[in-house]
């Protein structure tokens, strides 16, 4: 069996042989710990892999996302970051009114995709593809006019916003179509809508503004044969039935800053948890005994004849070797 069939089978719930997996080690990780994060990438290969990207016109930007200092991306949003390792945040708008949305220019060049590459890529790899690009409307629209004016934004209504959101849907719907003409077996959202303890935003904010977004990008996904995965972060659980509802099928959440047992009761078996294990608390904090109780757990929990990968994030504060334990602990799993 080949890992893209592993996961296929994970996604529809068929009896997969064994859990897939797929680790995020952030540049943090690989920083501090380089043998170690070598020696994990090899124990513990990914089954799941996000399409390296290649254009025909590489997009503009400056500076290093992860490096302290200034980083401009390929829409022009500006991020300020202190810590290296890790993504800085913006503290000027892009866009200093909604109303001013026409003098939105989207980086057109992101949809020059090298196509030949990506197949020759896809072809020479055994692993699940994730589209090279993630479309992310609630973020971008917090980048192009910082996290406070935005949520100013979307409690005021301005003139111009619906039409600001527009422009950036457009622009990622046709980045969904790019994505969804190569031979990836996934397109890739990712927007964080939990704070620790519920929403960042009203569920109605969620569904009036953006869920709308997310069907359109799951419809152009679904009609090129595409499976449709989903990061977020955060307590989540008021907006999980909307995702089922639109056809998202695999969602990456911090599954422990909710309700586990209640989460397993009403969605287990109507999509699969890409992960993970706490982040925050468990990998920095809990006994390596503690972190198998928690795949143990997770396991008991959800699977359903699939519908798990085995998933966690190698950051600032967690040891080594509970995040080895994780997937020592998934691999146990697949063999008892």
């Amino acid at each position: 069996m080949t890992r893209k069939t592993l996961v296929q089978k994970t996604l529809e719930f068929d009896s997969p042989e064994r859990i897939p997996r797929q680790i995020w080690i952030l540049p943090w990780a690989d920083d501090h710990y380089p043998d170690f994060t070598q020696r994990l990438r090899m124990t513990f290969p990914d089954d799941v892999v996000q399409t390296p990207v290649y254009y025909r016109k590489p997009p503009v930007i400056s500076g290093n996302k992860y490096k302290s200092g200034y980083y401009v991306d390929e829409w022009g949003c500006e991020f300020k970051n202190i810590h290296e390792g890790l993504m800085g945040v913006v503290q000027k708008p892009l866009i200093a009114d909604p109303m001013h949305y026409h003098d939105l220019k989207t980086p057109e060049t992101i949809l020059t995709l090298d196509v030949e590459e990506i197949k020759r890529f896809c072809k020479y790899t055994d692993q699940f593809t994730l589209a090279g690009n993630f479309q992310r409307p609630f973020e971008r629209f917090q980048f192009i006019r910082t996290m406070e004016l935005a949520f100013m934004d979307l409690a005021v209504e301005p003139p111009g916003l619906k039409e600001l959101l527009n422009v950036i849907h457009q622009h990622y719907c046709k980045e969904v179509e790019s994505w969804a003409e190569t031979p990836v077996d996934a397109i890739y959202l990712m927007d964080d809508w939990g704070t620790q303890h519920g929403l960042i935003t009203s569920p109605d904010i969620f569904r009036k503004y953006f869920k709308p977004m997310y069907k359109e990008y799951v419809e152009i996904a679904k009609q090129y044969g595409k499976y449709v995965f989903m990061h977020s972060d955060g307590a989540i659980s008021e907006i999980i039935p909307d995702l089922i509802e639109l056809g998202i099928d695999a969602l990456n959440s911090q599954l422990f800053c909710m309700n586990i047992q209640e989460l397993a009761e009403k969605h287990s078996g109507k999509l699969t948890f890409w992960g993970e294990i706490d982040r925050q608390h468990m990998l920095p904090d809990c006994s390596q005994e503690e972190i198998e109780h928690a795949v143990y757990q997770l396991f008991q929990l959800f699977y359903k004849k699939g519908g798990v990968i085995a998933q966690c994030e190698f950051g600032p504060g967690a040891k080594p070797e509970n995040v080895w334990t994780v997937f020592e602990t998934w691999n146990r799993l697949t063999h008892e």
